[in-house]
């Protein structure tokens, strides 16, 4: 698979830090082909909006690198976690 990390951070607009936050949309990685520095297969990550992203099959999420990055969406599978672990996680971030 042809790398589609290059270009692929997200700029919010001055539109998009005015609205009210998303719940967030955890995903559990269960690929990192061609990506091991920054997927960890078994690890949830947290999806980032990207609705133009889905459209090409692809998903944002925060990797190791604290940033957002594109990945394949065959990468993930999304999850749903009890109310206290996402207290706890979105503490964390």
């Amino acid at each position: 698979m042809a790398s589609v990390r290059k270009n692929t951070k997200s700029k919010l607009s001055s539109e998009e830090k005015g609205k009210a936050p998303q719940p967030r949309r955890y995903l559990l990685c269960i690929k990192n082909e061609g990506y091991p520095a920054s997927l960890e297969v078994r690890k949830i990550y947290n999806a980032v909006p990207d609705a133009e992203a889905g459209k090409h099959g692809l998903i944002r999420v925060i990797d190791e690198s604290g940033e957002d990055y594109l990945y394949a969406r065959e990468f993930f599978i999304p999850i749903a976690l009890p109310k206290a672990a996402d207290i706890a996680l979105s503490v964390l971030a």
